[in-house]
């Protein structure tokens, strides 16, 4: 006798599916608040599925066996009817098609935001890379994309708000440090510190 619950129904139903990857399970992958709250079915369709099979394998896997801990998924899947109710995402995102995920580091976690994103843009291969708000020093969660095929953009940008809504500036580390290094005053101090970010840049693209 089949549950009248849909939403046990749905999770039961992903729990029965192969896992994405090695450290990425299909409910994780899939499962939404949002999509759950508003009755919308999150399954991707075959090609999605293999879409997100390929994020795994050649971004998340490598990332994860670097960092060699638990990272955490903010969102992987997401179908075109979901997709708009959640806050400042793109008409165009690559969640839609399962090229896209979001991820972010646990609490516990001996690692940054900033050094996940820092692994990626050194040593991984990606179509779009988002330093996600935060500040300078730290994202509060990383964006990655990588197309199925074609030629991937390696694109990087760091995302910032402005009275509320989102804005995107090409990612610079050393503009990072110099616009820090111009916020402070000049002097033996300023220096200091541009001595310190810079070490810091160093070690950041020597990951």
């Amino acid at each position: 006798m089949q549950n009248p619950n849909p939403t046990l129904n749905l999770y039961l139903k992903k729990l029965a599916m192969d896992n994405i990857s090695k450290h990425i399970s299909y409910s994780e992958a899939t499962t939404s608040a949002t999509a759950i709250k508003n009755g919308i079915d999150n399954t991707p369709t075959a090609q999605h599925l293999s879409a997100m099979k390929n994020v795994a394998a050649k971004v998340f896997e490598p990332l994860r066996t670097y960092i060699g801990e638990p990272i955490r998924i903010a969102s992987f899947y997401r179908t075109a009817k979901l997709n708009p109710l959640i806050p400042g995402a793109s008409t165009t995102s690559q969640h839609m098609v399962g090229e896209a995920i979001d991820i972010e580091r646990y609490a516990s976690s001996k690692y940054k935001n900033a050094d996940l994103f820092a692994f990626i843009y050194q040593n991984l291969n990606f179509d779009q890379l988002i330093w996600e708000a935060g500040n300078d020093k730290e994202p509060d969660w990383v964006h990655v994309s990588l197309k199925a095929s074609g030629t991937q953009r390696k694109q990087a940008l760091q995302m910032y708000r402005v009275n509320g809504s989102s804005k995107y500036k090409e990612f610079s580390l050393w503009q990072s440090i110099k616009d820090t290094v111009k916020a402070n005053k000049a002097g033996f101090g300023s220096a200091l510190l541009f001595g310190a970010l810079a070490i810091g840049a160093w070690k950041f693209l020597k990951l």
